[in-house]
This record gives C-alpha cells, sequence and structure tokens, in this order.
C-alpha cells in the first residue's frame, strides 16, 4: 500500500525520491504524482535527460505506456535556467544526469518547489548510480519500489544486465536488462 507524502506548509518547497531497480514502477509513480499535482491544478515540469529516447524524444513513458509531457536537459543547471515559475519539478532517469543535480534539487527546494524525482538507485553492478545516493541523503521523502524477480518471483532489486557490455550507462529495455532478487542477481554474476 501507498501512502501519499505528508502535505507541507505552502510556500515550504521539499524533495521526493522514487528510487528502484529497473522495472519497478518509478516512472508510473513519478508521472502519477505529477498527474495528481496537475489536478490540484498547480504549476507543473517535468525534465530528463536528452541521451534517454528509448520510448519518446521528449515525453516521459513509463513500461505502462503512460506518458507526460517533458523537457530534455543536458546536464542538472539546465533545470534551473528552464524551471520558471514552476511549483512541481519531477526528474526522470536522474541516475543519467550529473552529480550536480542534488544542489540544483535543494535550490529548488529553498525556492518553494516540490521536486519530484525518480532513478536508479543501483547501476547493473548493484554499486550506487549516478546522483542518487547524494539525492536519497538530502530528500524529505523516499520511496523505494520493487519489481518482481523474472527468475524465481520474489521481489527484486537489482537491474540485472544480459549483455555482456562493461558500459556504465546502456540504453536498453527487457532486451539488455531483467530484475532479479539478490539471490538470483549473485547467482547470475557467478555464472
Amino acid at each position: 500500500m501507498f501512502i501519499e507524502p505528508i502535505s507541507q506548509p505552502h510556500n515550504k518547497g521539499w524533495i521526493e525520491v522514487v528510487c528502484g531497480s529497473m522495472f519497478s514502477g518509478k516512472t508510473e509513480e513519478l508521472i502519477r504524482r505529477l498527474k495528481r499535482a496537475q489536478i490540484a491544478k498547480k504549476k507543473v515540469e517535468i525534465f530528463k535527460p536528452a541521451i534517454d529516447t528509448r520510448y519518446h524524444d521528449t515525453d516521459v513513458v513509463s513500461h505502462n505506456n503512460n506518458s507526460i509531457r517533458s523537457t530534455p536537459v543536458e546536464n542538472s543547471q539546465s533545470i534551473l535556467l528552464l524551471v520558471g515559475d514552476n511549483e512541481v519539478v519531477g526528474i526522470d532517469e536522474a541516475q543519467f544526469l550529473d552529480n550536480s543535480l542534488p544542489e540544483v534539487c535543494e535550490q529548488l527546494a529553498k525556492r518553494g518547489i516540490r521536486v519530484i524525482i525518480a532513478g536508479l538507485d543501483m547501476d547493473f553492478e548493484g554499486k550506487p548510480f549516478g546522483p542518487i545516493p547524494n539525492l536519497l541523503s538530502i530528500a524529505d521523502h523516499i520511496t523505494k519500489v520493487q519489481a518482481i524477480c523474472v527468475q524465481c518471483g520474489d521481489i527484486a532489486h537489482f537491474s540485472y544486465r544480459l549483455h555482456a557490455s562493461e558500459a556504465k550507462v546502456l540504453l536498453g529495455e527487457k532486451d539488455l536488462y531483467e530484475p532479479r532478487c539478490r539471490s538470483c542477481y549473485y547467482k547470475g554474476k557467478n555464472v
């Protein structure tokens, strides 16, 4: 059961992070929160890394094909330039942005903006990924979502890469990655 984060007083910003493995519903949850903010008649803007063109060049699209208009950015500093007078800012695939993202999010929150971030907390090697660990340390609210292990059906926290590439960033979907529990992840790594 998901519990909506506690409301904050008006004119006070905060940072929410939705993290987990691939196929865990991070983007779906981000879109849900942003659409609820739109229903509440808040001014909303969403950003995504320009390198993520898997489903659409500009829109953020979940694995369930839910989508929301977004603005692609090359780096996190661009968000500060483009945020305008928005009250709620969403950032998808945050692990692909640079390490100044936590500072950018802190600046937005200090301006009174609700910042909602979605991203992988671990890379395919099971190591902390990009700016997400630092975002977790400054977040007011954290939601860790889980996928289902495709090997055994347990809860999955790991993104297992099916391809032999050692590149840190390798954009792909079910053709390159699958969610796995800890046990099945390490069994696969030892084969």
